[in-house]
């Protein structure tokens, strides 16, 4: 039996936020990857190594986990007055499937970065020192994103003494801001409350704040479901029952936010919604073993991201989180006092981070400006990713 060789693809291994993926150029791609579809999706399925029903994505670049298995698509953007179209896609672990339902925050502090550094940029706008802005174009969900990339003598800016909880060494400020990032058409809030009784099997009536901001996420109070709010991780994903009871919210609440028709589907639309818990602030050892003081935070966070408890928190939920903060009466902004504000500082289980948002009412109708965080970014390795002939043929 005659097999397929081997292909190289040019791509970039990066650690964006508290996440990493492999950057990939449009142009690079073998032809018949540089359109949705089938061939794409085999193709970006092989280079992380899904599915695997041993869930460890050996035979791949993933690294088993939602913030591992991720892989980014960039080109000279199309849209007029923007750098880089940034496409992002959420490989899942152990099926054959790539959800490109949502944008990825975290990989979002690298796409300048990247952008600058393989030529997707014009040099002209680029400093030879200071802050390159990089104009981004997030094309799952057509919204604008600002990265401020520092430069250094012609190049970009790695290192330095930027600390981000989750992420083990400092490295350089990327200071990321979202443009009106309520995800999706209409309403931000898609039911018209900021908070909905949310009706789910086997669990009871839920209060639970709806909304589409960065990524649709549907909010619950901890002590609704049994939790401090403090947890870490294996309080969580140790827990079958937990996983199934949060996927059957997740269900549920994306039926009633129109994200689906019903819940069948939620199984083909894994990367949205993601599920949160709130409560106040209080304190407790991070899982790094950072103690969190309750005098430092305006409140707790946990979120849910492709069926697991994340580590840290995804960029993109961070942004819905302090768009809620700073909208009264929202389940968010209860759980950290109440009233206006235009920051807020949540725990999670890797640390703190604190984000910035501008809210207004409009005409009856919340909408957020925008939204800022700092995050930060290095690249790992760069060179050729190695996959079989055979899978271009899917």
């Amino acid at each position: 039996m005659k097999f397929a060789p081997q292909i190289k693809i040019p791509a970039t291994y990066i650690r964006g936020g508290t996440s990493k993926g492999v950057f990939f150029k449009l142009t690079d791609l073998p032809e018949a990857a540089q359109q949705p579809g089938p061939v794409r999706d085999a193709l970006l399925l092989r280079v992380i190594g899904s599915p695997d029903p041993y869930g460890k994505q050996t035979d791949g670049m993933g690294g088993a986990t939602s913030s591992t298995s991720k892989t980014v698509i960039l080109s000279k953007s199309e849209q007029e007055d923007y750098d880089v179209d940034y496409l992002f896609g959420q490989v899942a672990i152990d099926k054959p499937f790539v959800d490109w339902s949502g944008n990825c925050g975290n990989l979002t502090a690298a796409v300048g970065a990247f952008a600058i550094s393989n030529g997707l940029v014009n040099p002209q706008s680029v400093p030879e020192n200071g802050i390159a802005t990089i104009k981004i174009w997030q094309v799952n969900i057509g919204k604008a994103i600002i990265a401020k990339v520092p430069m250094t003598n012609g190049e970009v800016q790695e290192t330095g003494d930027f600390e981000l909880d989750g992420v083990t060494f400092p490295a350089a400020e990327v200071q990321i801001e979202f443009i009106d990032p309520a995800d999706g058409e209409g309403s931000m809030f898609p039911t018209g409350n900021l908070v909905d009784d949310l009706e789910v099997p086997d669990v009871g009536v839920l209060k639970a704040t709806m909304i589409n901001a960065g990524i649709p996420t549907i909010f619950i109070n901890a002590d609704a479901i049994g939790y401090q709010g403090t947890e870490l991780q294996d309080a969580i994903n140790s827990d079958s029952k937990a996983l199934a009871m949060f996927e059957t919210i997740r269900a549920h609440g994306a039926v009633k936010m129109g994200l689906i028709n019903n819940i069948e589907e939620a199984a083909s639309r894994q990367h949205t919604p993601k599920v949160a818990f709130v409560s106040g602030p209080a304190e407790y050892v991070s899982s790094s073993g950072k103690a969190i003081a309750r005098q430092d935070i305006d409140l707790n966070v946990r979120a849910l991201s492709m069926g697991k408890l994340h580590h840290a928190m995804m960029g993109t939920a961070a942004v819905a989180i302090g768009t809620a903060a700073t909208i009264p009466g929202t389940l968010v902004n209860q759980a950290a006092g109440g009233g206006e504000r235009s920051y807020v500082v949540f725990g999670h289980p890797s640390g703190t981070l604190r984000v910035g948002a501008e809210a207004q009412l409009y005409q009856g109708e919340w909408q957020v400006n925008k939204v800022v965080m700092s995050r930060s970014a290095r690249v790992l390795m760069e060179g050729n990713v190695r996959v079989p002939g055979d899978v271009l043929a899917s």
